[in-house]
């Protein structure tokens, strides 16, 4: 039985070559299968956005902007409510979904919907939040600060976690009055975007104002310089975030950025080894390494290495790959074939350079086995570069100062963690650390919603989203004073 026969809410004949404007009306360009990673075979079929396409979306957007943004609060936070209850009420199946269409295990679709509940929960409360500031003025004049939305936010989510990662902007863009055009990935259009078009339709958000069109970069460089998109917010990779970036720049927009690069786990030579290799295993190898946040690079003191490299090989050889939809494994497929060649090309080159394969470094189809490599250091491949796969980089250090300077030997990234029984001293280490998040005796795999995400460098552009940060980046400052009379002036 294939994943199409047991859906039953979302029904993928819908998005047969459309895209979803409100309802699911407008032929795209061209079609393309959607391959499930573990088979190879067909999942569904979907259109392909091309420019014009996705001119014609944002055209559709910015027309109905201006009425979602003069819809009573009350009625904005009743829509994300109810996304919410639909999330939870259709739980199991969106979970499947998700874990075919990526490759992940069971728990790891779950993961998805449950958090997109809390997002939309937490989206409800913004419209009924203050939206702005009575600020110091003269007698007899009102000075007010007000956040207004943007209009139309474009959104481009990945592959890895596309249901969050759209969501996470999608959610609170709407709330706060914007109308949003969804680009998900062409590998996971259904994760990224059709299942939030159901959503959203059958909560009752008024038609126009969201629109979902997988594309690829011909309709990803549209959404960027059209100029009726003030905003655009994109989760991805460093190259392309910075083509992104660029375009953004040149046309003057907002751009809000959560790209990759380093993430370091320092292990240090006080800390319970079986709780740090627990750990570091989680946050290298869950779905794959294939995590902005993964530890790829888990830099433990030269006195406890060995003890904690034989605790990971044992882990590496004994947790189960495969389909990550049975519910029998610990890690699923990489999402294609071109990402586990990369992959691979940046296991075996960091071994020529020198590192030791200790585990792992071998693939069967698009399964590659969780992987240890020791002995790495600064101008290895596999340092220099995110993996984003199943890889433990094990790098040593002898002095805390050695482990900061390993760790800040990057162009930045988004999270870091330090072990130790010593707070104090891991929380030392960690206010060093060249991140945007930092997390004492965990991994660096962490997200509660409710928190600023984003980092340094390649880890994005120092821009975060989530919790606090999310008013300031779906909205702008707009000042409106107020006098009873016009007053008498000098001219």
């Amino acid at each position: 039985m294939g994943v199409a026969d047991q859906i039953n809410w979302v029904d993928a004949a819908c998005w047969n070559g459309t895209a979803f404007d409100g309802g699911w009306n407008t032929r795209l360009a061209t079609n393309q299968d959607v391959l499930e990673p573990a088979t190879g075979q067909a999942l569904w079929r979907v259109g392909v956005a091309s420019a014009a396409d996705m001119t014609a979306a944002i055209e559709r957007a910015h027309a109905a902007q201006v009425a979602w943004a003069a819809t009573p609060p009350r009625e904005r936070a009743a829509v994300m409510l109810k996304a919410a209850a639909l999330f939870e009420q259709h739980f199991d199946e969106l979970a499947l979904m998700i874990a075919r269409e990526t490759g992940g295990i069971i728990p790891k679709g779950h993961h998805e919907v449950r958090e997109s509940v809390v997002l939309c929960q937490l989206a409800a409360a913004m419209p009924m939040q203050s939206q702005g500031q009575v600020l110091p003025s003269t007698p007899g004049r009102l000075s007010i600060a007000r956040r207004v939305p943007h209009g139309v936010v474009g959104v481009i989510s990945p592959f890895n976690f596309p249901l969050i990662l759209s969501l996470r902007s999608v959610a609170p863009a709407l709330a706060l009055g914007n109308a949003v055009v969804l680009k998900p990935d062409v590998r996971t259009p259904a994760s990224g975007g059709f299942i939030l078009a159901r959503v959203f339709q059958e909560a009752g958000l008024p038609a126009g104002v969201l629109q979902v069109l997988p594309g690829n970069a011909e309709a990803g460089e549209a959404l960027v310089t059209d100029p009726r998109v003030p905003m655009i917010a994109f989760t991805g990779s460093p190259g392309v975030g910075r083509r992104i970036g660029e375009l953004a720049g040149r046309h003057l927009k907002k751009v809000s950025l959560e790209l990759g690069g380093a993430n370091n786990l320092i292990i240090l030579e006080d800390a319970d080894l079986d709780a740090a290799a627990s750990a570091a295993a989680f946050g290298a190898w869950f779905h794959q390494g294939q995590v902005c946040m993964a530890s790829n690079r888990v830099l433990v003191h030269a006195s406890v290495v060995e003890g904690l490299k034989a605790r990971l090989v044992g882990k590496a050889t004994h947790l189960p790959v495969g389909d990550g939809a049975s519910g029998q494994v610990a890690l699923g497929p990489m999402i294609d074939a071109k990402q586990l060649a990369r992959f691979d090309a940046l296991v075996q080159e960091t071994v020529q350079q020198g590192a030791t394969l200790e585990a792992g470094g071998t693939f069967e189809g698009l399964c590659y086995k969780p992987t240890v490599l020791s002995g790495v250091k600064p101008g290895m491949r596999s340092f220099d570069d995110e993996p984003f796969g199943p890889l433990v980089n094990l790098v040593t250090f002898d002095t805390d100062e050695e482990a900061v300077s390993l760790a800040n030997n990057s162009q930045g990234g988004l999270s870091s963690a330090v072990i130790s029984r010593d707070v104090g001293r891991a929380m030392a280490i960690g206010e060093q650390l060249n991140a945007g998040m930092v997390h004492i005796n965990d991994q660096t795999v962490n997200d509660d919603c409710t928190n600023p995400f984003g980092g340094p460098g390649l880890g994005g552009n120092g821009s975060s989203v989530g919790g606090p940060a999310d008013i300031d980046e779906y909205t702008r400052w707009k000042w409106i004073t107020v006098k009873a009379s016009v007053p008498q002036f000098p001219f």
